[in-house]
């Protein structure tokens, strides 16, 4: 049973180094520019169903639309099913990063499972080189990578890692093979580059669901806080014309009967005025990002 962890910083990337030439060392990382790789290139490993291919886009398609909040999970599901991988997974960059918890496994299926929601350093990273590169990797990952982020996990004898990108966000997708030495080739990594622009396009989507759902609140907190505004002018309104009344001497009684139609419309104005200060603190935040969806 694998287990959600906080990996350790190895070795980061030092003066110009790039993450590439960082993980060159011995990281038990292996990276391979699959732009350049005739072997993987010429790899025949096993038949495509088209049927299942097929059915397995159209699930995707479906949860895109009806379950925007798993979405990720789908895909990495989907990505097991339709190359036959030991285990799938998607690696964002942090929003807010250090070398030590650079990137966040944001979805995991197969026997990584239990990895979901994992950090992993800038470096040592296959996620780092990939990004770096641009473009496809082959992988590979011994021991000795999870003896120094000491941790136990399968080793990955055979690996397909592709970047996805929105905005400012970074991320990557991959399947991995924890026994075949060759348990890709050139159609999983099709599948993979498609599945690659259904995660970038499935974060945007996300993005910009939570943005309306921020609108919708702000809308609703505005409209609370316009009605309890004019709730809390009544109560006001009525003390300023009790005060008025009592300094311009037109009041009968005593002191005692004016304090307590005083504290009657006190009372009323502090739970109008408690109801105004429990709406969200989100507000004005909420509001200043309304209409600016990502692009």
């Amino acid at each position: 049973m694998l287990y959600a962890a906080a990996f350790v910083a190895f070795q980061g990337p030092k003066g110009n180094m790039s993450v590439a030439e960082a993980n060159s060392v011995d990281t038990g990382l292996e990276v391979i520019d699959l732009r350049d790789d005739a072997e993987f290139a010429a790899r025949r490993l096993h038949p495509r169903n088209a049927a299942v291919q097929l059915e397995g886009m159209q699930r995707l398609a479906r949860a895109f639309v009806e379950s925007p909040d798993t979405i990720l999970q789908e895909l990495v599901n989907a990505a097991v099913d339709l190359c036959g991988a030991d285990s799938s997974g998607i690696s964002m960059e942090q929003e807010v990063r250090t070398d030590e918890n650079f990137y966040h496994w944001v979805a995991t299926a197969g026997e990584y499972a239990g990895f979901l929601h994992a950090t992993l350093p800038r470096s040592p990273s296959a996620c780092g080189v990939c990004l770096e590169r641009g473009r496809p990797q082959l992988f590979r990952v011994t021991k000795r990578f999870f003896d120094i982020m000491g941790i136990e996990a399968p080793v990955v004898t055979d690996g397909i890692l592709l970047p996805w990108q929105v905005d400012e966000t970074r991320g990557t997708i991959w399947i991995m093979a924890h026994g075949r030495e060759e348990a890709f080739d050139p159609d999983d990594l099709r599948m993979m580059q498609m599945l690659a622009d259904f995660a970038a396009m499935s974060v945007r989507h996300q993005r910009q669901h939570q943005t309306l759902m921020k609108q919708a609140k702000a809308a609703a907190a505005a409209d609370m806080a316009n009605d309890l505004a004019h709730q809390i002018n009544n109560p006001l309104q009525s003390l300023t014309n009790i005060l008025y009344l009592a300094e311009a001497g037109q009041m009968g009684g005593d002191a005692r009967e004016l304090a307590v139609e005083l504290s009657e419309h006190l009372q009323r104005l502090s739970v109008l005025a408690g109801r105004l200060l429990s709406l969200p603190a989100a507000l004005n935040k909420a509001t200043a990002t309304a209409g600016r969806l990502p692009h």
